[in-house]
């Protein structure tokens, strides 16, 4: 066997064991992937495959070739230092649409400068970022308008009212009918009752609520969220992944979560990038990290990438 043969046998075997089949076309003699529909797909190509028609040669013969869409989400050779540092160092990652990724990491581990950049508020120093096939951030005027940001972290100016500061951004994102989407997300979010009280004199979870509001005023494709329920009561933050979950459900929005909340993690997201010192260290669905790591829980297959204890993961052909 060549050389050129025991790598396309190798790439067959993990294809296989990641859930994947081969199947052969109507015209014969060519082959194409499927794509396994749901949870146990390869999270790096977890894309809906589309069929697509093709006349082959000079016969004529038809046959179906199996397409994917392109990602929602394209991080490609991700760098980006400051002052010599490597803030992120060479990640690539491709986010399939409709899908919920969680992004893992402790301090410093390239988080947040890897949700700055795809939003196109950080130049790289090398490599490629596509938002909704726009290059980030050179592009960044034909998506910004699909997109929004919702971190508990980032405060909407005190003094006015939340009505105020959702009219505001309303007005930035372009969002027709305004007073018609602020009341709809104020009935959904019960933000009516404090909808005219300056947004300084809310609560933590009452400002997450606004914050959540702000992010879907626009319907967006693509959600970015930086612990979107960090110092909110339990019974908030259920409230919080719930809603996030039904909008997901109704909108086939494609999310990207960061998060130190693991099991937030284990019940929002179909796949777990795990970064540390501006690197992936793993990416898979939250089941097969389990099962690589030999744990119970996301925080202990963390705990394991953090203090590089990867000796558990399985070794593939």
């Amino acid at each position: 066997m060549t050389a050129s043969q025991r790598r396309r046998t190798s790439v067959s075997r993990r294809t296989l064991r990641r859930g994947w089949c081969w199947a052969s076309s109507r015209a014969g003699g060519m082959t194409t992937t499927l794509a396994e529909i749901g949870r146990n797909a390869d999270p790096s190509i977890l894309l809906r495959p589309a069929r697509r028609r093709v006349t082959s040669g000079a016969n004529g013969r038809e046959f179906f070739m199996h397409t994917t869409p392109p990602a929602a989400i394209a991080v490609d050779n991700l760098v980006k230092r400051y002052k010599g540092v490597a803030a992120v160092d060479g990640i690539t990652f491709h986010i399939a649409p409709g899908s919920v990724t969680g992004l893992l990491g402790g301090n410093g581990a390239g988080k947040t400068t890897t949700i700055a950049t795809i939003m196109g508020l950080v130049t790289p120093t090398s490599g490629t970022v596509r938002v909704l096939g726009a290059a980030m951030p050179a592009e960044r005027y034909r998506v910004l308008h699909r997109m929004n940001f919702e971190s508990p972290y980032v405060d909407m100016p005190m003094r006015l009212t939340v009505r105020q500061n959702l009219t505001v951004f309303a007005q930035l994102y372009g969002v027709a009918d305004m007073t018609a989407r602020i009341a709809t997300l104020a009935s959904e979010l019960d933000l009516t009752e404090f909808l005219d009280r300056p947004t300084g004199k809310l609560s933590a979870g009452q400002k997450t609520r606004v914050s959540l509001a702000k992010s879907l005023l626009n319907k967006p494709d693509v959600l970015l969220l930086d612990e979107p329920t960090a110092s909110l009561d339990p019974d908030t933050a259920d409230w919080v992944r719930g809603h996030l979950e039904q909008y997901r459900a109704e909108t086939g929005a494609t999310i990207l979560l960061a998060s130190h909340n693991m099991n937030e993690v284990e019940r929002l997201c179909d796949r777990v990038i795990i970064m540390k010192r501006g690197h992936i260290e793993d990416d898979d669905t939250p089941e097969r990290l389990l099962a690589r790591y030999g744990r119970e829980n996301l925080e202990e297959v963390f705990l394991d990438v953090a203090r590089g204890r990867g000796e558990k993961r399985e070794t593939v052909e």
